[in-house]
């Protein structure tokens, strides 16, 4: 068997992060942006409203174990949308398979979300997010395929799959 580069570095780097939220316990960038939102709870109700993992996500910026999520495997037509909201996020024409272990797609849906500069983990990212909860939902980067080039690397906890 071999293997090729882009695989080994894709399971090195994929590797490290697992180390390195291990380390940190769990959390992967600070929590979701400050400001307003059209949809706004306490982080009592968000808590109340949320599974654990689609909470520690969403809320407090955790990532989700490499493989982990169920919607890896989601071929169907439909849309994602926020696990937090409900506001839709990516159509399923837009998902790929990075290898990564986590849902990628190549680019949101028009106003769906929103982008911040993340230094978290010694590294210099772009944090997505939900852009009327401010949920947290993964990274964006720049090593997609065609046509966009994009990466949109999200969490399976901060989405859910609704088929067309």
């Amino acid at each position: 068997m071999t293997i090729d580069r882009r695989t080994a570095l894709t399971a090195g780097g994929a590797g490290a992060i697992g180390a390195a939220l291990f380390w940190f316990g769990g959390r992967a960038g600070n929590a979701a942006p400050s400001g307003r939102y059209p949809v706004q709870f306490t982080d009592a109700q968000w808590r109340k409203r949320l599974p654990p993992d689609s909470y520690r996500v969403l809320r407090q910026a955790a990532t989700e174990r490499a493989g982990s999520s169920p919607l890896n495997k989601e071929k169907r037509a439909g849309t994602f949308v926020c696990a937090g909201c409900g506001l839709p996020l990516f159509a399923s024409r837009a998902k790929f398979e990075s290898g990564t272990g986590w849902p990628s797609f190549t680019a949101p849906l028009r106003n769906a979300v929103g982008t911040r500069p993340d230094n978290s983990l010694f590294a210099e990212r772009t944090e997505v997010h939900c852009r009327r909860c401010g949920g947290h939902l993964g990274h964006v980067f720049d090593d997609g395929p065609k046509p966009t080039g994009r990466r949109y690397c999200m969490n399976g906890a901060a989405l859910r799959f609704v088929a067309a």
